[in-house]
Parts: C-alpha cells; sequence; structure tokens
C-alpha cells in the first residue's frame, strides 16, 4: 500500500469515528431539546462549546468588533477577523455564518473565519445579524444586505468583496447575490458556500434522509428550528424559494458539501441550478463527511483540505486592479 493511500485510510478512519460519535452523542441530543427559546438557548450554548472545543480559532489571529448603524438606518454588526500574518488590503471575505437562522454568531465562527482569513491571506468582516425566534424573515436576509451595502461603501467596488457562508448562511449569501443581479447591481467576485441550505422546507433533506441518515441532527427537527425563522412567512417568496432563472451573471462559486450529510442533496439542487443560469459553479462533495465539517478542524482531517481548496477557489477570483479604501475604513472602525 503506498504512503498516500495509507493516510487517506487513516484520515476516513478518524472522520468515521467522529461520525459515529456524533451520531449516538449531539443526533439523539438534538432530538430532545425543546424548540422553544429555552431550547434555542440551550442550542446555542451547545454548539458554541462544541466549536469552541472542535474548531478553535487560530492563534495569533486578530479580532475587532464593529456595531455601527448604516446609512439606511440598520444595524451593521459583526467583526473584521485577521488570521496569523494576514496584511493584504486589497480584498475581503464577506463571512455569513449558519445555524439554521437562529444559532451562533461571527464570534462561534471565528474557527472557519480565522482559516480562511489566513489561507487567502485577506481580512474577513463575519456578519451578526438577528436571530429567530425573536426575529423573523426577513430579518437575517435584510441585516445581510444592509451590512454587505456598507461593506461596499468601506471597500470602494463590489468586486472587492469575496462571499462565503455555511449552512443557513448560505441560503443568505445566495439570496443576497440574487437581488444585486436582480437589482442590476455588481454581485461579489465569487461565492464559497460550505454545506448551504437551498431548501428552508428540508423536503430535499428529508428524501436523501430516507436514503442515508445523517448522523448529526434529523431533517424533521432541523425543519422544525428553521421554521422559527420563516413562520408566517410566504413560502413562494423569492427570497425563501431561490431561483436563478431570471439572472445571469451568477458569480464564480464553490459549494462543498459532506457526503454523509442531507444538506449534499441541497448542495446538488443549488448546483444544477446555479449551472442552468450559466454560471460557473463547482460542486465537491467530500465523502463520508458531516455539516459543515470544515469547521471541526481538530476531529475531522479533510477539514484542512477542503478548506484549502476553497481558499485556493477564492484566491483564484481575487481581482488586483481596483480602487480601495478597506485598510483606512478598518482604522476608523
Amino acid at each position: 500500500m503506498r504512503p498516500q493511500n495509507g493516510l487517506r485510510h487513516v484520515r476516513r478512519a478518524r472522520s468515521g469515528v467522529a461520525a459515529a460519535l456524533t451520531s449516538v452523542t449531539v443526533r439523539p441530543l438534538t432530538a430532545v431539546i425543546p424548540n422553544n427559546r429555552s431550547g434555542v438557548l440551550f442550542t446555542r450554548w451547545l454548539v458554541a462549546g462544541g466549536l469552541r472545543i472542535a474548531g478553535p480559532a487560530l492563534p495569533g489571529s486578530r479580532i475587532r468588533p464593529l456595531a455601527r448603524t448604516s446609512a439606511g438606518g440598520f444595524g451593521v454588526r459583526g467583526e473584521w477577523v485577521r488570521g496569523p500574518g494576514v496584511r493584504r488590503d486589497d480584498a475581503v471575505i464577506f463571512y455569513l455564518h449558519g445555524s439554521g437562522f437562529a444559532v451562533c454568531s461571527a464570534r462561534t465562527h471565528r474557527g472557519l473565519t480565522t482559516r480562511l482569513s489566513e489561507g487567502t491571506g485577506l481580512p474577513a468582516f463575519a456578519c451578526d445579524y438577528r436571530l429567530a425566534p425573536r426575529h423573523r424573515f426577513p430579518s437575517a436576509a435584510d441585516d445581510v444586505r444592509a451590512a454587505y451595502d456598507w461593506l461596499v461603501d468601506q471597500v470602494g467596488a463590489p468586486e472587492r468583496i469575496l462571499l462565503a457562508g455555511d449552512s443557513a448562511g448560505g441560503h443568505l449569501a445566495v439570496d443576497l447575490t440574487l437581488q444585486l443581479l436582480r437589482e442590476g447591481r455588481a454581485a461579489p467576485a465569487a461565492l464559497a458556500l460550505f454545506s448551504p441550505l437551498f431548501d428552508v422546507t428540508l423536503s430535499l433533506a428529508a428524501d436523501r434522509e430516507r436514503m442515508r441518515r445523517d448522523p448529526m441532527v434529523s431533517a424533521a427537527r432541523a425543519a422544525r428550528l428553521v421554521g422559527l425563522y420563516t413562520k408566517d412567512a410566504d413560502p413562494r417568496s423569492p427570497r425563501l424559494r431561490l431561483s436563478a432563472d431570471a439572472v445571469s451573471a451568477f458569480p464564480p462559486t464553490l459549494i462543498q458539501a459532506g457526503g454523509r450529510e442531507m444538506l449534499a442533496a441541497d448542495a446538488i439542487e443549488l448546483a444544477r441550478t446555479l449551472r442552468r443560469s450559466g454560471a460557473d459553479c463547482e460542486l465537491d462533495i467530500v465523502p463520508g463527511q458531516m455539516h459543515v465539517f470544515q469547521a471541526l478542524s481538530r476531529v475531522v482531517p479533510e477539514a484542512g483540505p477542503a478548506l484549502k481548496r476553497a481558499c485556493h477557489f477564492l484566491g483564484t477570483h481575487t481581482p488586483a486592479d481596483l480602487p480601495l479604501r478597506l485598510a483606512a475604513s478598518q482604522e476608523a472602525s
């Protein structure tokens, strides 16, 4: 057996153990957490602790919180993130965290944002949007749009922005891009999406789950969580039921998902949707992996290589000849 093949088998074995442990610990726990305010608060605590252990921020990273009001009166909250040694200011990653529109924050996702920053050599702005159940649709999407418009003012050109997000953050990223294109505005230079949520009804996920059990959470439980955000909203809204049929020039997009997760179905369908519109979309389904495995750098060996591929993709779409005001804007913040 070649050493490279042996290493691959070891990685797969470690990932299999992580998935098995998740299946007998996290999944049963999520099944019994009540779908009310107390349950959501407990879930936030649980997920934040798990990510802090399994995917902590890179040592030596610089974090600068930001909270201000945009020109339109919306609150813009989040944090500037620079991985170790990052000095470039010619572009920025706009990051949107996931977890069902109800859980997580820029802080919980520092493991991802610091690694994306280090891997691309670029600063990241991680957005904190309002969360359900207190804030329903379209609160999160409106906050993301306000933060994006503010960020464009800071960097001087939309093409300086690389958009990334995971899970529900992936849905928000696609919604934002479609909004901009429908308005005839310039979109970000490229998108990198990790286990993106495409179908907020979780029907695609439920169909896939019938073929293979997701080790992390059931489709029914995920649907209840997302439902805290979409409650009373029209499911036919173009900001929920995403479609690229009426747009063109969707930016180059990388979609990554795990082969074991139910949202692999969403990743596949989103890739089909974007390709039908003429977009250059790369789909990377990593065998044996769980939902947003890229965030579990300490326990999943494939997390590092997957993020490296994502960073390379973003790097190839970083523009180099546009006016810039980013350095000054960060000093002012």
